[in-house]
């Protein structure tokens, strides 16, 4: 019944009797759990209807850490109207290019867009949380824990079927997760990839934010360079850490950025296995492999990359 909610919502706040024409236009975007719809009108501009059930507590937060953002100086999409009670909201339409339809460009045309995102993240680590803000429980070392269960048990066991209780009971990545969740001292949008940043006159604006939480910087950084989708050169990789210390005038500490991309990829890699097997989307089957690649490289030569080798190996020839 989600369009339907969207539907009454939007003629209340259009104050539209039953016999005015709307349209509700499905998007695809993303996995979020979430109904999302562009709403045309003859009267008005279109804009974006938004509608979640309680499946993910996460979507609650949505309101909240938009008009935080918003207040803070982040690009967002304006919210309209709340029907709260019906889990619906009417935002601005951002339209529909995205930081993913640049893949094929070349830097130049990418860099302006990465720049404005960087800016933008900074400024969100020195935003400080009112006393009456709403966000999720802080990224602890149980959900760093929790990540890597997620790839243990859809990336290994639905999408491989292999048993992946090396990783589970290995020290190693027990103790990756204790001194990960050791820190929650910035905010963190944890899916900082290339489909949530939509692009509207020369800036990037943010979307899909309501996972957001207390937790490590270079989380989000990490999801942004070792993006699956975008698939980035290591010397795309290295233009973009030159120009995060460009903005930021600071530069990762190399070990923890490359432990943190190796919980990042595990993570991506369980939630294209969870959407491929048991949503049976075959939009992210390409991805895997080159999660895959992407994850091999940045963990060979570590404890982590002999655990991950047998698992990494079969994915990346996963088709």
């Amino acid at each position: 019944m989600s369009a339907d909610s969207i539907l009454t919502t939007v003629r209340q706040y259009l104050e539209f009797d039953p016999m005015e024409k709307v349209t509700l236009e499905p998007i695809q975007r993303g996995a979020s759990g979430r109904t999302i719809v562009r709403v045309t009108t003859e009267e008005y501009e279109p804009f974006i209807g938004i509608h979640w059930t309680d499946e993910r507590p996460d979507n609650d937060f949505y309101p909240p850490v938009s008009h935080f953002l918003e207040k803070v100086g982040i690009k967002v999409a304006g919210i309209l109207h709340e029907n709260l009670k019906w889990r619906v909201v009417l935002v601005e339409d951002l339209g529909d290019e995205n930081l993913l339809s640049l893949k094929d460009e070349p830097w130049e045309v990418r860099e302006p867009y990465y720049r404005s995102i960087f800016q933008q993240l900074d400024k969100l680590y020195y935003s400080r949380l009112g006393r009456d803000a709403e966000f999720n429980p802080n990224f602890d070392a149980a959900m760093y824990r929790w990540e890597q269960e997620y790839f243990c048990d859809h990336l290994a066991g639905d999408l491989l079927n292999m048993d992946a209780s090396a990783i589970r009971q290995s020290p190693e990545f027990r103790d990756l997760a204790e001194r990960l969740g050791g820190a929650t001292k910035h905010l963190v949008h944890r899916d900082f990839q290339s489909q949530n940043f939509m692009l509207v006159e020369g800036d990037a604006y943010w979307i899909d934010f309501q996972g957001m939480r207390r937790g490590r910087q270079e989380y989000d950084l990490a999801s942004l360079i070792y993006d699956p989708y975008m698939d980035h050169s290591k010397e795309d990789r290295e233009k973009l850490l030159a120009l995060w210390e460009d903005v930021s005038e600071e530069r990762p500490v190399e070990k923890l950025f490359q432990e943190v991309a190796i919980q990042r990829l595990m993570q991506a890699m369980g939630a294209f296995g969870n959407i491929i097997w048991n949503r049976e989307d075959e939009w992210y089957k390409p991805h895997v492999p080159v999660a895959a690649k992407l994850l091999a490289e940045v963990s060979e030569g570590t404890a982590y990359g002999e655990l991950l080798e047998p698992f990494l190996e079969k994915a990346a020839a996963y088709r």
